[in-house]
Parts: structure tokens; sequence; C-alpha cells
């Protein structure tokens, strides 16, 4: 089986495992991060123990092409998330109001202090 077959190449910025949603990214991170491939798989139960050495592999085989590949889709996913910061639904929007709404009238509610508690004279 060629190291390829494991992966559908959708897009320059789209690399995902056979059979699942996973991209490749996720998968090379971990293991960069020093994870070994039980606990990835530990990580994400819908990949099996061959797919995610088949995708060590083939990282460890491409090293400039993949580690160009997960720079882009970081670099995408960190203008993605600048994004919705600066630009949120108005659902986000909606639920940071209520959030604020329900700290501050936490704020203002007189907290319960308890008695203290004094020592018994001998």
């Amino acid at each position: 089986m060629e190291l390829e077959s494991y992966f559908e190449f959708l897009a320059d910025d789209a690399i995902r495992i056979v059979g699942t949603r996973i991209g490749i990214e996720t998968v090379v991170g971990d293991y960069q991060e020093g994870a070994s491939p039980e606990e990835i798989a530990l990580r994400y139960p819908t990949l099996t123990l061959e797919q995610i050495h088949a995708t060590i592999t083939y990282y460890l085989a491409h090293p400039d092409r993949v580690g160009a590949y997960v720079q882009r889709v970081r670099q995408q996913q960190e203008a993605a998330y600048q994004q919705a910061q600066q630009h949120p639904s108005a659902l986000i929007h909606s639920l940071r109001e209520r959030v604020a709404q329900l700290r501050q009238e936490r704020r203002s509610e007189t907290p319960v202090r308890p008695a203290k508690v004094r020592p018994a004279k001998s």
C-alpha cells in the first residue's frame, strides 16, 4: 500500500486522513510536541495506530513539504481566529453580553461572610 493512500489531498491547505475529518497537521503537531503514537491514538480514538504511524512516516519522509503545509494551515487558523475575534457572530456577541451581565449581577450581590469564630475563654 502506498503511503499517500492513507490521505485525502483535498487542497493545498487540507490533507485529511482517509475516513476521518482529522487533518495530518493534528497528528504531526502532537508528534512534534512529544506525544507517542499510542498517546495520539488515545486522544483521537477514530484513528488507528496504522493511520497514525502512516502520518508520522509521511511527515518523516517529507519534512519540508509537511512542515510548510502545517505552517500554512496554522497561519490560516490564526487568521480565522483573529477575524472571529474582531468580527464575532451575533451568537457570540449575545453570549458575551450575557456573561458580562451575569458577572455584573454577581458583583452587585452582597456577599455573605461567615461569622468570626472566637476562641473559647479558659
